[in-house]
């Protein structure tokens, strides 16, 4: 690895926000991280050879997929793996697009809004990948991207289902306990109701007898 035994992530990435939160969380898995706001003002690499790139192309006027190429035009960059981030990526329909021709080659694509267990996933996977396929001969190298890009899809494709159960128990645990507290209230005010029924006749009937 390019930092000891530390991955580096060359991030480049527009949105401040999302900036910070992806570095997080990729600091947080012992990755290096590199935050960069825009593909045309790459820093000064000198010997910190990163070991992947992750780009976001989309922009204020739509994708600009020329991002791709201009990132890649670094010599450090040019031969590593790439993950796009975009909030629609290209779909092969009859002749290859210019956007589906910057994607060819080692590139995987993730559709925004994206599980960050995905991006962590799909990242490993590709790190993993590029080490393994460093010894490898030309043809085991091919074999080896297609396995990362399914293994990308599947992960992309199942989005966890924990958070829909997590508040399907929050909001049937509130019913409950609304429900008990209703019940509660309810029982109070009966013996509210029959201890003022209960104290009033007495007293009507204390009266009584002191008048006879």
């Amino acid at each position: 690895m390019s930092n000891g035994t530390r991955p580096t992530v060359l991030l480049i990435e527009a949105d401040t926000s999302l900036r910070r939160l992806i570095a997080l969380g990729l600091e947080y898995r012992g990755m290096h991280v590199i935050e960069v706001s825009s593909a045309w003002n790459l820093p000064t690499l000198g010997t910190k050879k990163p070991d992947l790139l992750i780009l976001d192309v989309d922009g204020a006027k739509g994708s600009d997929w020329t991002l791709i190429e201009t990132a890649q035009a670094h010599p450090y960059l040019s031969t590593l793996p790439v993950v796009v981030l975009t909030w629609e990526c290209p779909v092969a329909v009859g002749a290859a697009s210019e956007e589906q021709n910057s994607l060819q080659g080692y590139t995987t694509c993730l559709t925004k809004p994206f599980d960050a267990r995905a991006l962590h996933t799909t990242i490993e996977a590709l790190l993993v990948a590029d080490s393994t396929n460093s010894t490898d001969s030309t043809a085991q190298e091919a074999a080896r991207k297609q396995d990362i890009l399914l293994m990308t899809q599947q992960a992309t494709a199942a989005p966890s289902i924990w958070p829909l159960m997590t508040a399907a128990g929050l909001l049937l645990a509130f019913i409950g306990l609304m429900g008990v507290l209703a019940i509660t209230a309810l029982g109070l005010c009966i013996v509210l109701v029959s201890l003022l029924w209960w104290t009033l006749g007495t007293g009507g009937k204390k009266q009584a007898v002191a008048l006879r």
